[in-house]
């Protein structure tokens, strides 16, 4: 049996997304994304911890994040974690684990400002959904 990697994530975003257009016409954008947990300590205080993901969306899902995402838009995204390593600028090696998104849909915003919605979606009553398509090469037949 195959493994599986599926991440799916619901929270904040904490920045607008960053667009950079590659060579070949790819896109690839990249976003953090906030998503709270609450406990309670010893003395029964509540508690809320902030876990911060780094999110990458390629090609058209790329363009369309940063068209409708803003920060602080509540959004779902599905994707597959990955980590990579890259040569920082002192030729250090670093690596980074983000989730690659397959999917992001757009849930709402903060403080009653969603501001990320299309025009379509919001007169059609609908939420817009990003979705990734796979390349004819990633198809496993």
């Amino acid at each position: 049996m195959a493994g599986v990697n599926k991440v799916i994530l619901v929270g904040h975003l904490g920045k607008d997304p960053e667009v950079r257009h590659l060579e070949g016409g790819n896109s690839v954008a990249n976003f953090t994304l906030a998503t709270n947990d609450y406990y309670k300590d010893k003395q029964g205080t509540r508690v809320e911890r902030t876990e911060w993901h780094n999110i990458a969306a390629w090609r058209g899902l790329a363009e369309l994040a940063e068209k409708y995402l803003k920060k602080g838009g509540l959004v779902y995204v599905e994707g597959k974690l990955r980590t990579r390593q890259y040569q920082d600028k002192d030729q250090q090696t670093r690596y980074i684990t983000e989730i690659v998104a397959d999917e992001i849909s757009l849930l709402g915003g903060r403080g009653g400002g969603n501001g990320t919605s299309s025009p379509t979606a919001v007169a059609a009553g609908e939420t817009p959904s990003l979705r990734q398509e796979p390349e004819l090469d990633q198809l496993p037949f």
